[in-house]
Order: C-alpha cells, then structure tokens, then sequence
C-alpha cells in the first residue's frame, strides 16, 4: 500500500465514522474510485470502527419518555399555526475593493483548521472506543451476563485431575513348606503366594552337587506323574510363576521333592534320581 498523508488516514477514518458533510464525502468516494489502496484503508477504518455495533444494542425508549419530549417542546397540546413575521428587504451589501495591503491568504488557515477538526474527530472517537472497551472488559468480568452474546466471554472450563488415595491390597495367605531328609536340618524353603501362586525358593543347607543340578518337583494324587516345577538356581533365591497352572487345592496338598538331576534338569520332564528333599505346605499367613 503506498503511503499516505495524516490529511488522507484522517480524512478515511471520518468517512468510516460519518462525520464528513457532503462535499468531503464526494471528494473521499473519488478517491476510492480511482485509488484501490486509499479504499482500502477506508474499509480497514470500518472494520475497526464497526465493533462499537456489536458493543452497543438498540435500545428503544418507553412511551413515558416521548411524553416528556413533548411536553418540554410543548408539543403536549395541538400548536397554533406558526405565524412569521415579514422579512425586511435584503440590503445590497457595501462592495469595496480591498487595499493590497490588506489581502490576506487564508488557505493555509483553512486547511490547519480542517486538519485540526478531523483529528479532533478521530481523538475523541477514538477515546469514546477506548472507553466503551474498558467498561467492556469491566462488565466482563464482574456481570458477563449483561454482554451481548456476540461478545461474551466464553465460560472456562478447567480440567482438575482428583488422585484417590490408593487402596492397600488385601495381604492374601501365604505357605511354606521345608523341604528337608527325613529327620535332617532344612535344605531349601518354598514359599508359595496364595493369590498369585508366585513361589520362591530359599537355598538354606543344600551342599552344592558338581556337574549336577537341583530341580523341584510337584507330586500328587490327582496328577498321573510328578511335574517338575524347574531347575533351582545356584543363587539363595530362586522365584516362579509357574504354579498358576494348577488349582488351590492341588498346590495346598501336594508334596514337594526336590532331585539331583544332570546339569540343567530333566531332559524329558520326568525324575531321574530319587527324591532327596521333600516337604509340605503349611499356611503361615492366613489372608485377610
């Protein structure tokens, strides 16, 4: 857009805001006419300016209100035919040609003054919208209900996240079982979880078997043949899963052995040696 004198934006913004007369109007709507960038200024000027519409509702007065106006233009009973007087004649005005001393150009004048008023204009509108904007934001905050709904704030609506305190679970029954020779000190203890069927072994006094493995097996009336249970690691501790197969009372009833096996278990899942170690579970935590 190519650049314009304060004379043309002022003279844009008062077409936007209707307070040219009738002569500048012509002489703005020209413009327009022939210079497409200087009318788009005057749109970009009403663009701003029309937002007041939406601010400000029509309002129309009580019939109360046009009785008052009446009455104070006394207007309230029927009015007397309006009766001027006669006019004098016109007197021809004294012409005289002015001296040259006295000739005076005034253009300069004339167009300070312009100048002056169209941007007194836009200063005072300009503070009117700057007003009407705080007492806007003002009714927005404190009464938005009194907005137009054009321009009422928009309800927020935040998202809080509650955390609920975590329930402790239930501490479900636990059993262990000493598996040991007969009458001997405790090789290994096998603790079983109730819940998860998770059992764990603990190496207590099982002499370690050179180029020979531990492995524990589950032995039952309702199962054709003992099922082995995994190889027991060289570590203290030797954890499963792999009770979850079997139902409660099997895993409660059963008898657990434990047998030398070659190095890394049974090759076919069944013992090869005779048990060593053996024991029962007996509940040691009853659940709650």
């Amino acid at each position: 857009m190519m650049p314009y004198s304060e004379d043309h934006i002022a003279l844009a913004a008062e077409y936007a805001l209707g307070t040219l007369d009738a002569d500048e109007r012509v002489q703005v709507e020209t413009m327009m006419s022939v210079d497409k960038d200087f009318a788009a200024m005057v749109d970009a000027w009403e663009d701003k300016l029309s937002a007041l519409n939406q601010m400000v509702g029509s309002v129309e007065p009580r019939a109360e209100v046009w009785d008052r106006i009446k009455t104070a233009i006394g207007h309230s009973e029927p009015q007397a035919p309006l009766m001027l007087p006669d006019a004098p004649p016109p007197v021809a005005p004294e012409v005289t040609a002015p001296a040259a001393a006295e000739v005076v150009d005034t253009s300069n004048v004339i167009r300070l003054f312009a100048h002056a008023r169209r941007w007194r204009n836009v200063a005072s509108f300009t503070t009117a919208i700057a007003a009407a904007l705080v007492a806007m934001i003002a009714v927005g905050v404190y009464q938005p209900d009194l907005l137009p709904d054009v321009v009422r704030p928009k309800p927020r609506v935040q998202v809080v996240e509650v955390k609920t305190p975590a329930v402790p679970a239930t501490p479900s029954a636990q059993y262990v079982a000493v598996l040991q020779k007969e009458g001997g000190a405790p090789a290994f203890i096998l603790t079983v979880d109730g819940a998860t069927k998770n059992f764990t072994v603990r190496k207590v006094g099982a002499a370690p078997e050179p180029g020979k493995s531990y492995e524990l097996w589950l032995i039952s009336d309702k199962l054709q043949r003992p099922r082995s249970l995994g190889v027991i690691g060289g570590t203290d501790f030797t954890a499963r899963p792999v009770l979850s197969s079997y139902d409660a009372d099997t895993i409660n009833t059963a008898t657990y052995a434990v047998t030398i096996e070659q190095a890394g278990g049974s090759p076919d899942g069944n013992p090869h040696s005779a048990p060593v170690f053996t024991g029962k579970l007996i509940e040691s935590v009853p659940p709650r």
